[in-house]
């Protein structure tokens, strides 16, 4: 039965190539592995880098909640170098973030001015970006996730640029890459060639993929960079489906660490759940990764800065503890 309400019809839109767009970040803003532009130090990054390569022994998983601005300022390397040295067992974007590192390994360059397109029609409508949406259809009828999909085609296919690409990286090294989406929040969900029940579907097994690894997150390390609804909101769901299932087997999920980085001024006093009077109460990671879901025997850490200063320093932090590759090149 079909809808009663008028829909827009996609076939209409005009998509112009991406040779057309000014683009914001380029490879040469990218930073090298090792490099710091920004220096920055923080009493918890020795606490994470140490209890990171603690795990490595202990089982516990490590994983990185990232919102795309990691990648639009130049950090691919540095999350790449981390995955390749046995430091991170998942990876977990938003369908942003996927955008941006398809444009990087495509053409060498991604993001726009959505305060000039916007004003013409033109924000997000660019042909070449819109290939995800046909590998994502094509690889979810296969089973394939998100992630998965994408980070087979950037390494197999034609992209120059696929040695920057977190989703190439984890496609190669077998480390999953999930991708988690809200159907109309990114570019290519305006395309004509845009399927939702595909991406429904693959970035659903990426769900079940990344609460998968979360039942492993006893003794690990939760990362979030950035992410003020994607990060909190999807652990959330994820930590509630593997406690259920611990619980049934008859062990826990409470001992490990959790940490925010972010650029907002959050309470010192991460015991305590703000009221419902204070901004703070709706800010996502606090209550979320921060207070409730360590509150029975984990620990968390806020660090405050921008990502192109504490990451490169959390980075160096590991590798001053994990210095060799433990996956292969």
């Amino acid at each position: 039965m079909a809808s009663r309400y008028e829909m827009f019809d996609p076939a209409r839109l005009r998509l112009r190539p991406l040779g057309e767009r000014e683009h914001l970040t380029h490879l040469s803003d990218l930073l090298q592995v090792g490099q710091v532009d920004q220096p920055f130090s923080h009493e918890a990054l020795p606490v994470l880098a140490e209890r990171i390569a603690a795990s490595r022994g202990a089982g516990g998983a490590v994983v990185l909640m990232m919102g795309a601005h990691v990648i639009k300022e130049g950090l691919s390397r540095c999350v790449i170098d981390l995955m390749r040295r046995g430091a991170l067992d998942l990876v977990a974007l938003n369908g942003a973030g996927v955008i941006h590192d398809f444009e990087l390994a495509k053409i060498g360059a991604t993001a726009e001015s959505v305060a000039d397109y916007i004003r013409v029609g033109q924000f997000g409508l660019w042909r070449e970006t819109g290939r995800i949406n046909e590998v994502v259809s094509a690889a979810s009828a296969q089973g394939l996730g998100f992630g998965e999909a994408v980070g087979r085609e950037i390494l197999q296919g034609d992209y120059p640029h696929r040695e920057v690409s977190i989703l190439a990286a984890g496609y190669e090294l077998g480390v999953p890459v999930t991708v988690h989406v809200g159907i109309g929040y990114d570019i290519i969900h305006a395309h004509p060639n845009f399927d939702a029940t595909a991406a429904g579907a693959a970035s659903g097994r990426d769900f079940l993929i990344f609460a998968r690894k979360i039942e492993q997150l006893e003794g690990g390390v939760l990362l979030c960079f950035g992410s003020a609804v994607m990060g909190p909101e999807v652990y959330l769901k994820a930590l509630s489906m593997a406690r259920n299932v611990a619980a049934q087997e008859g062990r826990q999920i409470r001992h490990f660490t959790t940490a925010v980085f972010d650029l907002l001024e959050l309470p010192a006093d991460l015991s305590r759940t703000p009221s419902k009077t204070e901004p703070a109460y709706y800010y996502r990671p606090l209550k979320t990764i921060l207070i409730r879901t360590v509150a029975d025997g984990g620990e968390s850490f806020y660090v405050r800065g921008g990502h192109r200063a504490t990451l490169p320093a959390l980075h160096k932090e590991i590798l001053s503890r994990m210095p060799e590759a433990e996956r292969p090149q």
